[in-house]
Parts: structure tokens; sequence; C-alpha cells
């Protein structure tokens, strides 16, 4: 389902420059170009041996959404877990501004370490 994501701030700052001389509805990132990508970082996760996965995110995002006690809904929308039925096809549509607000008010303290570190951390 295509839709709006809203991007941490930090992320944003990360991106910035990739967006010089684009289009504002050309894609930055097609799904699976940005997967492999991801794959040939080699990013060490923290805790244990393993390697950043495309899934980790999404892992870390509903974990770490649980703990934040971020709105079942939202999460559901960005993470687009059970949203083809017929209440979200017919009723529930959020505004991208809605989104991001609701984001930004349980993900704002969010911080990242850079990548020239090749970790991933939240504090």
């Amino acid at each position: 389902m295509q839709h709006y994501r809203p991007l941490h701030p930090q992320v944003v700052d990360a991106l910035q420059p990739l967006l010089n001389g684009r289009g504002d509805e050309e894609p930055m990132f097609k799904q699976l170009s940005f997967e492999r990508w991801l794959k040939q970082q080699k990013m060490p996760l923290l805790h244990g041996c393993h390697q950043f996965l495309p899934g980790d995110e999404r892992k870390f995002c509903e974990q770490h959404g649980d703990i934040l006690q971020w709105d079942q809904s939202n999460k559901n929308y960005i993470l687009t877990h059970g949203v083809s039925g017929v209440d979200w096809r017919f009723y529930k549509h959020p505004l991208p501004e809605n989104v991001y607000d609701a984001y930004m008010r349980h993900w704002k303290d969010a911080k990242f370490k850079s990548m020239k570190n090749k970790s991933l951390t939240h504090r």
C-alpha cells in the first residue's frame, strides 16, 4: 500500500543532500533497491552478533512503539499492518499532517547514532 510515512528529523537531515536536484514526484528509493542497499551496509546490531536487516526496522518500531504506548491505529498505518480491510478502505484514512504529529509526539526524543559508526541505537 502506498502511503505517507513520517521521517524522524535526524533522518531528514541525513537524506537532505540526496534530495538536491530531484523533482517533487521523483522517488528517492525503490523498495527492493533500498533493501539491497541496507543488506550491503553490514551494520551490526548493538545486542548480539547479527547484522541489521530491513525487517529489523519494523520489529524495532513494533516493540518500541509498545513501550512508548504509541496508538495502535497510527502504528498500523505507518507499518501497514492489517490496513487492507473495509475499515481502512472506507473509514480510516488519516491525513499526513496528523500522522506526522502523532509520530513526533512519541518518537521526537529518539536519537540515532551516525551511519558512520555503522550502528543504530535509541536512547
